[in-house]
C-alpha cells in the first residue's frame, strides 16, 4: 500500500504542475479528495489492516495528502495569476480617449416647486401640515359647506371607495381638522396629493395642491390679497402679471380666483390658456361663517381667509411647460432639463 500511496502522490503532483485550466484543476481535486476520490478510498481500506499498520500508513497517507493539497493551492494561485495577467493584457486602456460622462440626478420639477412654496410660507409664519389622502366625505365636503347636490360630489368628479370614504379631491379637509384641533389665531398650510377623474393637457387623475388658512380677529380681504400677490411674485418674478376675478365657492364668501399671465404665449393666447392669455392658479376667499361654526369657531369674533392652488399648474407656468402629463411620463429627456 505504501507504493500505491507514493504513486498516487506523484501522479497528482505531476498533473498539477502542468495544468493550465481551472476546470481541469477542479476535476483533479474531486478525483483526489471527493467522496469517491483516491485518498478517500485509501482511508476506507485502512479498516482492513491491523492497528500497528494503521498508525504507520495513516501517517504516510496524511503526508501524501498534504503534499497534494499544497500542490493544488500552488496550481490555483498560478492559474488565477495567469488569468489576471491575460485580462489586463487584453483590456488595454487608451488614456487619450475622453472620459465617460457621469449622469447627474436632479429634483423633479414638482418637488422643486413644493420646496420653494414651503420655504415662502414658512417665512410668512405658516404652520405646514399634512393629512390623510383617504378621507371621510364629512371632511372633504360636508364640513366645507358643499351642498349635497354640488357637481363635485358626483362619481364623475370624485374617486369614491365607499359611500362615506373617498380619495380626497382637495387638501381643504386638513383645514377643518386643523381648526378642530387648534384655537385661533393661527396660520396653516396643507400640501400634498389629491385625486380627481380628469386627464388632459392641464389635468391628471393625481396631482398636488397647496391650501392655506389664516384665522384671527383682524383678518381682512386685503390681507390675503396682499399675501397672495407676494407669494406669486416670489414664485414667478416681479414682472409676471396677475389678476383677481370674483367667483363662487361654498366654503368662502366673498370668493375670488387668481389668474397669472400665461408663460407660453406671454398673454397673447395659446392652446394651454385656451387663447385667453391667462391661467387660473388658485381659488380664494374669506372663510364662510358656516365653515367656522362647523369647526367650533365663533364667526362673530374671528374671521379668516383660505386659498388653494394646484402645484402642477404653478410649475407649468414657472417653467413654460404646455402639457401637465409630461410630469408623470418619466421621459428622461424632459426630466434632464431640470
Amino acid at each position: 500500500m505504501e507504493e500505491k500511496i507514493k504513486q498516487l502522490k506523484e501522479m497528482f503532483t505531476s498533473k498539477l504542475s502542468n495544468i493550465v485550466d481551472m476546470n481541469e484543476l477542479n476535476e483533479i481535486k474531486v478525483k483526489a479528495f471527493g467522496k469517491k476520490g483516491e485518498f478517500t478510498s485509501l482511508m476506507k481500506e485502512m479498516a482492513n489492516i491491523t492497528q500497528e499498520e494503521r498508525k504507520v500508513l495513516g501517517k504516510i497517507i496524511n503526508e501524501a495528502k498534504q503534499e497534494v493539497e499544497e500542490a493544488v493551492d500552488f496550481a490555483t494561485k498560478r492559474i488565477k495569476d495567469e488569468i489576471k495577467k491575460n485580462r489586463i493584457k487584453n483590456e488595454t486602456i487608451d488614456v487619450s480617449l475622453p472620459g465617460r460622462k457621469i449622469s447627474k440626478g436632479s429634483m423633479h420639477p414638482i418637488t422643486k416647486t413644493m420646496q420653494e412654496l414651503k420655504e415662502i410660507v414658512s417665512e410668512m409664519g405658516f404652520d405646514i401640515v399634512d393629512g390623510p389622502e383617504i378621507e371621510q366625505v364629512y371632511y372633504n365636503f360636508d364640513a366645507l359647506n358643499i351642498p349635497k347636490t354640488h357637481p363635485s360630489r358626483e362619481k364623475t368628479d370624485t374617486f369614491y371607495i365607499t359611500d362615506d370614504i373617498l380619495l380626497r379631491t382637495q387638501t381643504s379637509p386638513m383645514q377643518i381638522r386643523y381648526m378642530l384641533e387648534h384655537k385661533p389665531p393661527f396660520r396653516m398650510v396643507s400640501l400634498g396629493k389629491v385625486y380627481r377623474p380628469d386627464y388632459d393637457i392641464s389635468h391628471t387623475p393625481m396631482f398636488h395642491q397647496i391650501e392655506g388658512l389664516m384665522i384671527g380677529e383682524d383678518v381682512s380681504f386685503s390681507n390675503f390679497k396682499a399675501m397672495l400677490e407676494l407669494i406669486v411674485k416670489r414664485i414667478f418674478g416681479e414682472n409676471r402679471k396677475v389678476r383677481f376675478r370674483p367667483h363662487f365657492f361654498p366654503f368662502t364668501e366673498p370668493s375670488a380666483e387668481m389668474d397669472v399671465e400665461c408663460a407660453m404665449c406671454s398673454g397673447k393666447g395659446c392652446r394651454l390658456c385656451k387663447n385667453t392669455g391667462w391661467l387660473e392658479i388658485l381659488g380664494s376667499g374669506m372663510v364662510n361663517n358656516k365653515v367656522l361654526e362647523a369647526a367650533n369657531i365663533d364667526p362673530k369674533k374671528y374671521q379668516g381667509f383660505a386659498c388653494g392652488m394646484g402645484i402642477e399648474r404653478i410649475t407649468m407656468l414657472k417653467y413654460g411647460i404646455d402639457d401637465l402629463r409630461a410630469f408623470y411620463e418619466n421621459d428622461i429627456r424632459f426630466l434632464e432639463q431640470f
